[in-house]
């Protein structure tokens, strides 16, 4: 699939309030096409761009951060409050379990926004250089290597912390009862009452762009493991917690 449908598809699968955040794609490689600016235009456009993502992209990762600890406090909470109270228990723990779902979504979307504005730049410029000739993309990309919304270390890390609190909170039963309330949770996020749906394009679209190939260069993200990638499919079709391919 070439790149404008692709992102083009993972905009239209993204959350409403972030479609305006992604690389102006399209828009770039017309510019480029029909008049091939100047090459300090053409960086300076692309650093609006570089600041529009880091802006998003820290807003969002302290958001995230308040998140974290307020859904920690929740899950301590209930331990203290509800005690021998099954009924209330099994209350709270349902809603903990679909907020934990979205917020896991939301930290994997926010990683493959770095992932798809990150591959953006990398094509855009190739696509530049080609039609000027030049040379612009090694040390553009190297500056872009160490900016904020590339750097996705601490939500990665947050992700796979809420992985190992969603096999606490999903805990592995043989019981009908336990199957059919994993069950219910998931399939309701899936329906659209939470980011599922999201979460899945985006696990797909991170498993495509980050697969090798014969076009794999220096400027491609690494691509996954075959154990993340499988880990992938499953996650779509059995109720388990969404893995990061990261």
């Amino acid at each position: 699939m070439k790149f404008g449908k692709r992102i083009k598809e993972q905009i239209q699968e993204s959350l409403p309030e972030w479609r305006d955040k992604f690389l102006r794609y399209k828009e770039l490689k017309h510019l480029i096409s029909s008049l091939a600016p100047a090459e300090y235009i053409f960086i300076g456009l692309l650093n609006t761009e570089i600041d529009k993502f880091n802006a998003f992209f820290v807003e969002q990762e302290e958001d995230f951060i308040i998140h974290h600890k307020e859904l920690q406090y929740r899950i301590q909470r209930l331990v203290e409050i509800c005690g021998g109270n099954d009924e209330m228990f099994r209350e709270e723990i349902s809603e903990i379990r679909k907020d934990i779902v979205n917020f896991h979504g939301e930290m994997v979307l926010l990683v493959n926004y770095s992932n798809i504005n990150y591959t953006g730049l990398a094509k855009i410029l190739k696509k530049y250089d080609k039609r000027t000739k030049g040379g612009l993309r090694s040390p553009f990309i190297q500056k872009v290597l160490r900016q904020p919304f590339f750097k996705t270390d601490l939500v990665s890390r947050l992700v796979r912390e809420w992985e190992t609190t969603m096999d606490v909170v999903f805990p592995a039963s043989d019981s009908a009862e336990a199957e059919a309330e994993r069950s219910a949770v998931l399939s309701s996020a899936a329906a659209g009452e939470g980011i599922f749906r999201n979460t899945v394009a985006a696990l797909l679209t991170m498993r495509e762009m980050r697969r090798g190939s014969s076009t794999y260069s220096a400027f491609s993200l690494p691509p996954l493991n075959h154990s993340d990638s499988d880990l992938v499919l499953r996650s779509i079709h059995i109720p388990s917690p969404i893995p990061i391919p990261y």
